[in-house]
């Protein structure tokens, strides 16, 4: 489990077809990464299978490939990353699992003084959980969701969010991966015995 507040930007070293589906190599300057541990990949919760000194290597199951842009991830691709949760921890984003519900698109960067509006569209399985003033994660990093109409939603990116993480790298058409807030998918669950017509 993740809080979608991104510790730093990784590079892609080397990304390969494996009998996994793909094998990343990620460099990271992490300190202290264990085999076996999770971390959130631009959104996308991995297992680390490999490591050394300056790089770890994650495996990504076709499953992922097919739900999220890390099919597209070369050499030389930046990526967010976060490890994961302790208990104790902060919680400073939001409960964020690293399970994208699918791919969205960045439609628009609008500067705001020294901020930006960024408007995103999301698959309709997305879209449907967003509400003004909820919790999204676009490439694993914890936003506020306001300004939803239809598929489109928009979120408010500060200097620092853009410095620390790729959606400062980021331009109008690229894919971002999607995670909507889990808590309203319990609750849709919960309600829909009592919703049906």
């Amino acid at each position: 489990m993740f809080s979608g507040i991104v510790e730093t930007i990784g590079c892609i070293r080397r990304a390969a077809a494996s009998a996994a589906g793909k094998r990343l190599s990620i460099e990271a300057p992490f300190e202290g990464l264990a085999l076996g541990e999770s971390v959130c990949v631009s959104g996308v919760c991995l297992t680390v299978v490999e490591m050394s000194p300056s790089a770890f290597d994650v495996e990504v199951s076709p499953e992922t490939l097919r739900r999220s842009k890390l099919s597209a991830l070369v050499a030389g691709s930046s990526v967010n990353l976060e490890r994961s949760l302790r208990l104790g921890d902060r919680l400073s984003g939001h409960l964020v699992f690293g399970h994208v519900d699918g791919v969205g698109k960045l439609t628009l960067i609008r500067p705001e003084g020294d901020s930006a509006l960024y408007e995103f569209e999301a698959p309709d399985d997305v879209s449907r959980y967003l509400v003004d003033k909820g919790s999204i994660a676009v490439d694993g990093v914890s936003l506020t969701v306001f300004g939803c109409t239809g598929r489109s939603f928009s979120a408010a990116i500060i200097p620092h969010t853009a410095h620390v993480t790729t959606l400062g790298l980021m331009k109008p058409q690229d894919a971002v991966n999607l995670e909507s807030d889990m808590l309203a998918r319990y609750v849709e669950k919960l309600t829909a015995p009592y919703t049906r017509a």
